[in-house]
Formats: structure tokens, sequence, C-alpha cells
């Protein structure tokens, strides 16, 4: 009904728009030729009317969230679809928000993957209204709950019985506790992903309640838990998710070599693990080594683990690939470890050393036993120097992306990379002072192929082959989440490790926002 009427009152606004053109075009003069291009224009420029729609669902899902509201604002049939054709929907979940559910998803009636996002310094939605969220989004499959301190164990539970296919979960700065994340796992069998952070309900002591294994220990495929004072809570769950692949442990208070021994005995599927500033020596690391088929491993921050610990992890764990190590400048991991690792871990693709102090006697060796080595960044280091980047440029074949920060390195140590490293396609370097612009410059000139990136650490970033000042920075473009239904809500992320921004550093965003740049440029030159 509400169609016909919408599609009558655009068929008389296109006759009345036609009748004025035609008026208009009587009133001067213009060609016969002109006069038959324009009417062929007008009978063609409604053809999308005539688009079926589900060929219009996917034109808005290629759209930007900016553009998609716009569009929602062309007519009701737009409307409708765009709502319909909505996947992923992100909500200011402030205690307002509770009388406008029933509309918004009446509207957005497809949202599979849903954000609730409150400031930390304004009331959040309860329990009442997560679960008429759940009653509309049954076939909900993401969650993401933040700073949404309102919601207590008996929401969670009933948002759980609703949301049985729920798939990822993530919670911050939330209050609810043991109960509710137990109530999740119990009712939500299909759950490969949860992160946990600042889980303020959690009870921190013996009085603890555990949490897991529960039925989705069965699915769950990644665990990452940020900032709790009482983690090893989780432990019985991480002991039953046998299907585990990857671990993440980032500032948890705890014991953690206790428990790694009874993990990795039950758990032989880990093939990531990472670890910052949580209390582990080489007695978890030895436990750690017995799962052979681990692949990735982050030791940031963790002072007390030793070259022994890592000689016992790449002696046995002859899969690795990645491997990232915040040294923290206490020393204790050095040469020796480093050695060990070259000798045993020969598919070694990607090596991040912050804090570690290698000399030319390990680099050396890690660049002839491990050929596959395509990343490397050596920062915050005072044995690494010329002869260490020169021994680099002769040996490692396959590099491709070398960052080097806050070391005693010259323009000599730039210019043997001018002959050396035949794959070699980015450098950066960055607070190194032996580092002078004309060092750069005449690397970038004798291979032009080459990227290079230099950053004196005085807010000047100057980027290679077109010399556009850059903001100073790793080189990674921030990312802008797009939102609907709420004004703009940004999601807390403080405090990130230095081998979280060097890691994409070497996985390749700095070429997009690099080229983008680029491209940004050359279009503003040619329109002047």
């Amino acid at each position: 009904m509400g169609q016909s009427v919408s599609s009558a009152k655009l068929t008389s606004r296109r006759d009345c728009n036609h009748s004025q053109r035609s008026y208009s075009k009587s009133a001067v003069l213009i060609s016969p030729m002109k006069t038959e291009e324009a009417e062929v224009i007008d009978e063609l420029s409604d053809f999308i009317s005539d688009l079926p729609d589900e060929c219009l669902a996917c034109v808005f899902q290629s759209l930007t969230p900016a553009d998609r509201k716009r569009c929602s604002l062309v007519c009701r049939r737009w409307l409708r679809i765009e709502g319909q054709s909505r996947h992923r929907l992100s909500l200011n979940a402030q205690s307002d928000l509770h009388p406008l559910i029933p509309s918004i998803f009446s509207r957005f009636d497809a949202v599979t993957k849903l954000a609730l996002k409150c400031d930390r310094r304004s009331v959040g939605i309860g329990d009442e209204a997560l679960a008429s969220i759940s009653e509309r989004c049954r076939n909900l499959t993401r969650l993401k709950l933040r700073a949404c301190r309102d919601l207590t164990d008996a929401g969670m539970l009933a948002f759980a019985k609703n949301c049985r296919g729920l798939k990822k979960l993530s919670c911050g700065s939330c209050t609810f506790g043991a109960k509710g994340m137990n109530a999740v796992l119990d009712n939500c069998p299909a759950l490969e992903e949860l992160s946990v952070k600042r889980l303020r309900g959690i009870i921190d002591g013996a009085a603890a309640e555990p949490i897991g294994p529960g039925l989705a220990a069965a699915s769950l495929k990644t665990i990452c838990l940020k900032e709790l004072y009482n983690g090893q809570c989780f432990g019985p769950l991480i002991i039953g998710a046998r299907n585990l692949r990857s671990l993440k442990l980032f500032r948890c208070s705890g014991d953690w070599d206790k428990l790694f021994p009874l993990i990795m005995d039950q758990v032989t599927s880990i093939i990531e693990i990472h670890m910052e500033r949580i209390q582990v020596s080489d007695v978890g690391l030895k436990a750690i080594s017995n799962s052979l088929n681990l692949e990735i491993l982050h030791l940031v921050k963790t002072p007390v683990c030793t070259n022994a610990g890592l000689g016992a992890v790449a002696e046995k764990c002859k899969l690795l690939r990645k491997l990232h190590i915040d040294g923290w400048k206490a020393n204790r991991i050095g040469d020796h470890g480093l050695i060990a690792v070259a000798k045993s871990c020969s598919n070694l693709q990607e090596l991040v050393l912050i804090g570690v102090n290698p000399t030319k006697l390990s680099l050396e060796m890690l660049a002839s036993n491990c050929q596959n080595l395509e990343r490397l960044a050596l920062c915050g280091s005072d044995t690494v120097g010329d002869a260490e980047i020169c021994c680099i440029a002769l040996k490692c074949i396959a590099l491709k992306k070398l960052c080097i920060k806050s070391c005693p390195i010259s323009d000599h140590g730039m210019e043997a990379l001018a002959s050396g490293c035949p794959n070699l396609v980015k450098v950066k370097v960055k607070k190194c002072r032996g580092v002078t612009p004309e060092g750069a410059d005449w690397l970038r000139a004798n291979r032009g192929s080459l990227s290079v990136n230099l950053d004196m650490g005085e807010h000047l970033d100057v980027t290679a082959n077109d010399g556009v000042v850059q903001d100073n920075g790793d080189g990674i473009p921030p990312v802008v989440a797009g939102q609907i239904g709420a004004p703009g809500i940004a999601s807390s992320s403080t405090a990130r490790s230095t081998s979280f921004k060097l890691s994409g550093l070497l996985g390749g965003r700095s070429f997009m926002a690099c080229t983008l740049r680029r491209l940004a440029s050359s279009n503003g030159s040619s329109r002047s």
C-alpha cells in the first residue's frame, strides 16, 4: 500500500519534471541532436527503480556507513532495503536506548553483528534492555560490549538463552561476573572466539568462582584475556578447550607457571601464544615447548624468562614462523637464545626484537639458517650497529621488510642495504641518530625500487620516492569504525604494545597508507 503511493508520487514528480524540461527546451535554441540525447538520458535516468531489491542491497553493502545513511533518506523503498540488508550495527548503549529498541530492530531485522558501547561517564543499558535486544536478534553471531556497567549476571543469562548461535563475544569494562560468563559458555555451544578485558565482577583471590569449561569449550578456537585481576579463574575453560588455536594473555595477574603445564597436557592444537606482562618464567616456557604445533610466539615484557626457556621452546617447536620478543632491557635473552632459534626454527619468517641485544654472532646464524626470514625488526638495541646491518644485508636473501629503531647505526649501515637483500622492498629507520637524510637520499637514489622511510624523531617523517612529509608515527593508518543510529562512539584502545604496532608495519598496512597518500596528492595536483 505504502509502496504504491510512493511509486505514484515518484511517477507524478517525473511527469512534472519532464514537462518543465520540455518548456525550458522550447524557450531556448537547442540543436535536434542535443534534444534527442537529452530525451534518451531522461528515459534512462530512472532505470534504478527497476533493479531487484537484492541487487540494490548489494550496492548498499559496498558503500560506506555515511553513504548508506544518505541513501536510506531517498525514499521508503531504499529505507526498507538498507535496513534489511544491514548485518552489522553499532549503538550507543546509554540507558535512553531502551525505549527505542523495538523501532530500531524492526528496521534492522537482519543484524548478526552488534556492538553496544557506552561512555564511562554515562549510565548504560541494563538487563531488561539486553534481554529485549536478544529477543529481536536471535540470529546474532557476534556481540561486543564496552563499558556496559549496569549489566549483571541475570542479563547475560537471558541473552545467552536467546542467542544460542553466538560465535564471538568481546566484553570490556563490564561489571557482570563469573556466573554471567558461565551462562554464555553453557548456552552458546557454537562460541569460537572469546575476548575479555577488565571484567570487574570477577572476585579476586581464592574465593573466585571458576569459569568454564561449559558447552562452548568444544568449539572455542581463540581466547584473549586482558587486564584481569584473577585471570586464572579462566583456567578450567582454557584447559577444557581441546580445539583451542590461539591463547593471548595481557597483564593478567597470578602465577601462570602453575597453569601452563596443565594447559599443555590437555590442549595440543595451539598454534599461537601471546604473553604480555604476565608472571611467567622458564618453567612456563618449558611447558609451552610441549606444544609441538606452535607457529607464533609473542614474549613481551616478561623479564624473568631467559635464554634457557627460549631455547627449550626453539628445540621442540620447530614449526615456529613468527617470534616477537620484548626483553624490556633485562638482558636475560640474547645471543644464546637466538642461536637456539636459528639452529632449530628454519621456517622462521618474522622476527621482532625489542630491548634485546643481539650481536653479529646470532644475527649471522639467524640469517644463514632461517632462509625464509622476510620481516625483521630491531628496536632499542645497544649492540646493533653498522657491522650487524652489513651482516643482514649480506646474508638475509629473502628479507622484504626491515625496521630499525633507536639503534646505533649510521649512514654506512644504510649504504650496505643498497647492494644487499635482493628482495627488500621497504626499510624504516626511526630515531637512529647516526642516520642522516642525506644517507637515506643516497640509498633511495641508488636503489629506486626500495621504499625508505626515515623518521628523525623530531616530528618529521620523510618517505621514500615521493618526499612527502607525513605525521610522525609507525606508518599504520587509523581505523575508523562506522556505526548507525548513534553519535560517534570510539572504542578505547590504550596501552598498545610496541610489538603490536610493529606487527602492523611488518604486515604491510603502511604500504596501503603510503599509496593512498600518493594517489591523493597526484589527484590534487592534476585538478589544479
